[in-house]
């Protein structure tokens, strides 16, 4: 999945919730009341089905949020985007400084190792005691690689590409 331009994307949904179709979402964005104020969205499941829709309700439970969407009306239909992404039109926000990112500018970055290898697209961001980790998949195979400025080269959102120096062993 691929962010457009235009787009942002705002939310993982983790699993299906309730009996009414309603999804939990993981949020991926760091402005706030970015999930209160959706109204239109793409849903981007892993197979590449997408599907546009409207957010008819958005609740917060802890770090996370409740999400019914038109068309969802059942936990069968809410589980086929288990594990998909939320994107909406880019708002507003401000801008960062240099060799800093949104999160949900991120995800979906293809990841090279410095010698130009390639590595996986970053899926996921992890926040482990105060210090983020970028999950890094390709197939099967999963690295996990600390979001530090000795490790991650290189950053092009044009591009959609990051570049990470590998330490011995974070590569096997």
């Amino acid at each position: 999945m691929v962010n457009q331009p235009e787009t942002v994307t705002v939310g993982r949904i983790e699993r299906p919730f309730g009996v009414k179709g309603e999804v939990k979402v993981r949020p991926l964005s760091d402005v706030p009341g970015r999930f209160e104020g959706l109204r239109s969205v793409s849903l981007h499941a892993k197979n590449g089905q997408t599907l546009e829709t409207s957010v008819t309700h958005v609740r917060r439970v802890g770090a996370e949020f409740i999400l019914g969407f038109t068309g969802l009306t059942t936990p069968e239909d809410a589980s086929l985007w288990r594990g998909g992404f939320i994107q909406t039109i880019r708002g507003a926000v401000p801008g960062l400084p240099d060799g800093q990112y949104y999160e949900c500018d991120l995800i979906g970055l293809a990841v090279f190792s410095e010698k130009n290898q390639p590595i996986g697209v970053l899926e996921e961001v992890w926040d482990v005691s105060g210090n983020s980790l970028f999950v890094v998949r390709q197939g099967a195979k999963e690295i996990l690689i600390p979001a530090a400025k000795e490790l991650v080269r290189a950053v092009d959102l044009t591009a959609r590409k990051m570049i990470v120096r590998l330490i011995d062993g974070l590569g096997d």
